[in-house]
């Protein structure tokens, strides 16, 4: 399996909080089956303003430091971004940290609050889709405002956003009510990616096995190869990556 989504780079973000936190979550993935992790700090200006120079600078530390353990886990990094106002001038000015390609398009992890579904999400993926960037937004089944009008997946859809559910929320880590949803979801073909959103080794760590297997067992060996394999498989092919 393939993790687009993790916050294992130390100290930068809310997610690990030590490189030994960091290779416990790296040892974690690879019994849990994951070959490659995309680490994906947030860049959420006022909160994390990191930028593509403090992630690289984390991203070569904990590569050196899973080396020196024989952790056998490939890794490449970009980010998390938040949705605000300045992303088209980060496009612009080439400063936002791509997961990949697809098709030719760089795709973008693109994050809404959890609270809301901001207004500015129509014309900003409008905006990224013109300009050949494929969004691709982590964890709708736990934005407040699509439990409560789950009608706007598919409008979200249709706008053109690939969606990206967490492992754990199909596992039950994250409640009834959204494990309700993404299991809808999963049902009606609305996801595109599962990844694991790993924040720590305990509360909040990796359960992509657990994910795969519930996946494979209701919806099928191929719909899981699909999301857990196949599709980050393909958005990953192009980028730099620290191999084992």
């Amino acid at each position: 399996m393939i993790d687009l989504h993790s916050h294992i780079i130390p100290n930068i973000d809310d997610g690990s909080r030590s490189m030994e936190m960091s290779l416990t979550m790296a040892r974690q993935s690879v019994a849990a089956g994951v070959t490659h992790v995309v680490c994906t700090p947030h860049m959420h200006w006022g909160v994390f303003d990191n930028t593509q120079e403090t992630i690289e600078a984390g991203f070569q530390q904990l590569t050196d430091a899973v080396a020196d353990a024989q952790i056998p886990l490939a890794l490449s990094w970009a980010a998390e971004v938040r949705l605000k106002e300045y992303i088209p001038q980060w496009l612009r000015e080439d400063r936002l940290p791509f997961i990949g390609r697809h098709n030719g398009r760089p795709v973008l992890l693109l994050e809404m609050p959890h609270s809301h579904v901001p207004a500015g999400v129509e014309p900003l993926v409008r905006y990224l889709r013109a300009q050949g960037v494929q969004p691709l937004l982590p964890h709708p089944e736990r934005n407040r405002d699509i439990l409560k009008m789950p009608e706007k997946i598919p409008w979200l859809r249709n706008l053109g956003c690939w969606l990206q559910v967490t492992a754990g929320a199909i596992t039950g880590r994250f409640g009834e009510n959204v494990q309700a949803l993404v299991t809808e979801m999963l049902a009606q073909e609305q996801v595109d990616v599962v990844a694991s959103d790993m924040h720590d080794d305990t509360r909040r760590p990796t359960d992509m096995r657990e994910a795969y297997d519930q996946v494979s067992t209701h919806l099928g060996e191929d719909y899981a190869q699909k999301l857990f394999v196949n599709t980050p498989a393909d958005i990953i092919a192009e980028q730099p990556t620290i191999q084992p």
